[in-house]
């Protein structure tokens, strides 16, 4: 009881101290007081409703780090190591036919013509059409949309046939609209790429679009494929070829940036929102950037960094997953900077996008600041008997 009623005397002391300092507000009690509605967590669960797992940063836990949110295009599409993708003719193309017959006097090439060299005529450029055919005299309509020019020359052959002398056929495609591929966003030149034979990579029309206008380190790319839509991170595409995949006629792809930035909060040099800007950065890099930790204040074996993670993150570490609903699990990893090897660790211990890192204060920064407040007080017990009730409802509501 004795002990209570000290416990007592200390908080309305403090609280003392506090009434003779002007508020920016309503209090917490005041406000939780007045509410029509509360709405809080069960009892059963943490003050803020979410559940999260601690992780130590570790040796073992950086083998595993660099995995989280792995992103990729080869698993989804494929057409990295397949072969080049065929490209058929399709409605709105623009060819040429061209019909050979091996003597005169055939279908084609009338019978004076003799000395002329060579014996074949060339058929005005025409248009693919909407239904996707071309007209061929004495072959009629000829479908070509889908079909390669290889596909389309055996077709017009077999219906001359029994009509021209041995005929031989050669289209050439005079222009080409339906093998294209439309790059958008943060490039240089957004347009339609006319994609070739020979086979174009997601690099190659990024190159044909004057390239990137931003940051490769924080350029994203998004390939939309026939209703469906994967993406990347640049740089990924760059570092590793199997991701590199061909595209295919009517493709888009869309480049964007993503401004990486972190927030810092506690005991560091500066709080607030921080830029990855062009380069990666580390723990130690990301501490140093928002200013170190403030030695009077900064409890350095206590760093914490809140990331969500995977389940499979958590499950290569042994933890059992079952506790979280969602794949994604609010994990903080903990950074003991007394212990000198983890200076070595923070430094490839790698930021990600949105990462929040907070520095908590020493146990005796905190015991300073009680011990000021103490300090600040005028009258030390004058409103002893009205702040003891304050302390009373204070104590109820722990």
């Amino acid at each position: 009881m004795r002990s209570l009623n000290l416990s007592i005397l200390l908080a309305a002391t403090a609280l003392t101290g506090c009434t003779a300092m002007s508020a920016s507000g309503p209090s917490a009690r005041s406000i939780d007081s007045e509410a029509s509605v509360k709405v809080a967590p069960a009892k059963d669960k943490a003050k803020s409703g979410v559940d999260y797992a601690l992780v130590d940063i570790s040796s073992t836990v950086l083998k595993y780090v660099p995995n989280v949110g792995a992103e990729g295009l080869s698993e989804g599409f494929g057409g990295g190591r397949g072969p080049i993708p065929t490209l058929p003719l399709g409605a709105g193309d623009v060819v040429q036919v061209a019909i050979f017959e091996s003597q005169a006097g055939g279908l084609f090439i009338p019978g004076d013509a003799g000395s002329r060299p060579g014996n074949y005529i060339t058929l005005p450029a025409q248009t693919i059409d909407r239904q996707g055919f071309i007209s061929v005299p004495y072959a009629g309509k000829v479908p070509a949309a889908g079909k390669t020019t290889e596909q389309v020359r055996v077709d017009i052959e077999d219906r001359l046939a029994n009509r021209a002398i041995e005929p031989q056929v050669v289209i050439s495609i005079v222009s080409g609209v339906s093998a294209q591929v439309a790059v958008l966003g943060d490039v240089n030149t957004p347009s339609k790429i006319q994609i070739t034979e020979a086979g174009d990579r997601i690099l190659d029309v990024i190159s044909k679009a004057g390239g990137l206008s931003a940051s490769g380190e924080e350029s994203y790319i998004t390939l939309q494929r026939r209703g469906r839509s994967a993406r990347v991170r640049y740089n990924m595409l760059v570092d590793k070829p199997s991701e590199n995949i061909y595209v295919i006629p009517g493709d888009t792809l869309l480049i964007d940036r993503e401004r990486r930035t972190y927030t810092a909060f506690g005991a560091s040099g500066l709080n607030g929102r921080f830029d990855f800007e062009e380069s990666n950065l580390t723990l130690s890099e990301a501490l140093a950037k928002s200013g170190g930790l403030l030695d009077s204040r900064a409890d350095p074996g206590q760093i914490f960094l809140y990331r969500v993670v995977t389940k499979d993150f958590l499950r290569n570490l042994g933890v059992d997953t079952s506790k979280f609903p969602t794949n994604d699990v609010p994990v903080i990893f903990r950074a003991n900077l007394r212990d000198p090897s983890m200076f070595f660790a923070a430094t490839k211990f790698p930021m990600q996008d949105k990462d929040v890192l907070y520095v908590t204060n020493s146990d005796a920064a905190e015991l300073s600041k009680f011990f000021d407040l103490l300090n600040t007080t005028p009258a030390g017990t004058a409103n002893l008997t009205g702040n003891a009730l304050s302390t009373k409802d204070a104590i109820r509501s722990f």
